[in-house]
C-alpha cells in the first residue's frame, strides 16, 4: 500500500478519462471509459469485445463527487480476483487484465436490472432499506420486513432488492411484480438470475469472513451473450458493495455505534454530516481525506485477496494504457 503523503503527492495525476481515438467511440459511465471492439487480431477473435477502463471518478449520490487515487486499479484488481473466485457460480465476461485500470471483455447485451442482494438493513440513501424502513415502511421493494428492526442488523436472511439500471441519475426501485409486467427479462431468466445472486453473494460472504470481514450487501449486474447470462460490470469491489470489520461489529452494535466501514459508506456519510445528498453543488473533499479514502480502497484489496497492493504510480496512465492494449494485440501500429 502506498503511504498517505505520496498518495496527496499523486492527486495531480489521477484518471479522470481516458481518450484513445484509436478505438472508436467511447462510452462513459459513472465509473468506466470502454469501447466496443470488433478485433482483428487472431489473440481476440470470436465474440465482440469491451474495452473497460476504470477510471478514479468518484460517484455517490447519483453524481461525480470527485476523484481517488488508484481506485480504479483497486476496482479493477478487485474485480478481478472475485470473478475468479466465482465464476463456477455464473460465467462471467472477463477476458484478460491488460493493464491495472483496463479489462478486456466479452461484450454481452446489458440487462437493465441492478440486482442488490442486501444481508443486513443499513444504508444512508434514497434506495436504502433502512431509510425506508425508518420511516415506518414495512413492505419494501415488495417484500415484507419484520418489526423491532434496528439500523446495521443483520436480516434473518438475505433479500433481493432490485432498481432499474440509470446511465444518468438515480436509479429506481423494482419488485418481482414490476419486473414481469414489465417484461424486462423471462420469467425464467429472472429466477436464473435470482439464484445465481444469491449463491454469488453467499460465496461472497464466506471468503469475506475468513478475511475478517463481513460483506454486508452488494449488487450484480447481469447480461446475456448467446442467450446464456454471464455475469458483467464488477463484483464485490467497494463500490458496489460494504463491508464491515468482523472482529468489531457485534460490540458496535450493542453501543448503537455505526461499523468499521472498508467501502465507501464513510464518503457517503462525510458528504451527509455537510448537508450533501445529491442535490446542487458538492463540496469540495480535501486532500486528507482523499488520501484517507484511498488508503482504505487499497486496505479492503489487500484483506479480502490476502496480498500487498501495489500500485501503478505512472504520471502518463493514458501512455501506459496504450501501450500495453498494443501488447494485448488491440491497438496495432
Amino acid at each position: 500500500m502506498i503511504d498517505k503523503k505520496n498518495i496527496i503527492l499523486h492527486i495531480p495525476h489521477v484518471i479522470k478519462t481516458v481518450d484513445i481515438p484509436r478505438l472508436g467511440k467511447k462510452h462513459q459511465g459513472k465509473v468506466r471509459d470502454s469501447y466496443v471492439l470488433n478485433p482483428t487480431s487472431p489473440r481476440l477473435r470470436g465474440t465482440s469485445k469491451r474495452i473497460f477502463i476504470t477510471t478514479d471518478r468518484q460517484s455517490a449520490f447519483d453524481k461525480i463527487l470527485g476523484h481517488i487515487p488508484f481506485k480504479g486499479q483497486v476496482l479493477t484488481q478487485l474485480s478481478a480476483f472475485w470473478f475468479q473466485k466465482t465464476k463456477d457460480i455464473l460465467q462471467n465476461h472477463l477476458v484478460s487484465v491488460p493493464d491495472p485500470n483496463v479489462m478486456i471483455v466479452k461484450n454481452a447485451t446489458l440487462i437493465p436490472i441492478e440486482m442488490v442482494v442486501r444481508g443486513y438493513i443499513t444504508g444512508v440513501t434514497d434506495t436504502s432499506i433502512w431509510g425506508s424502513y425508518e420511516k415506518g415502511e414495512r413492505i419494501i421493494y415488495g417484500i415484507k420486513f419484520p418489526e423491532g428492526l434496528q439500523k446495521n442488523q443483520k436480516l434473518p436472511k438475505p433479500v433481493i432488492t432490485p432498481t432499474t439500471k440509470a446511465e444518468t441519475g438515480h436509479d429506481e426501485r423494482l419488485t418481482e411484480e414490476e419486473i414481469m409486467k414489465r417484461k424486462i427479462v423471462s420469467p425464467a431468466t429472472w429466477q436464473q438470475m435470482k439464484k445465481a445472486a444469491l449463491a454469488l453473494f453467499k460465496r461472497g460472504q464466506k471468503i469475506a469472513d475468513k478475511a475478517g470481514m463481513i460483506l454486508v450487501d452488494t449488487k450484480y449486474e447481469m447480461g446475456l451473450l448467446d442467450d446464456k447470462l454471464l455475469l458483467i460490470d464488477e463484483i464485490h469491489t467497494p463500490d458496489s458493495s460494504r463491508y464491515w470489520v468482523k472482529a468489531t461489529y457485534k460490540e458496535r452494535f450493542k453501543k448503537g455505534l455505526e461499523p468499521e466501514s472498508y467501502d465507501k459508506e464513510p464518503l457517503r456519510i462525510w458528504f451527509k454530516e455537510r448537508g450533501y445528498k445529491g442535490e446542487g453543488k458538492p463540496p469540495k473533499m480535501p486532500p486528507a481525506f482523499i488520501a484517507n479514502m484511498s488508503m482504505l480502497y487499497q486496505s479492503i484489496y489487500e484483506r479480502i485477496t490476502g496480498k500487498t497492493f501495489i500500485p501503478d504510480t505512472s504520471q502518463n496512465p493514458t501512455k501506459r494504457i496504450t501501450k500495453n492494449l498494443k501488447k494485448a494485440g488491440v491497438i496495432h501500429g
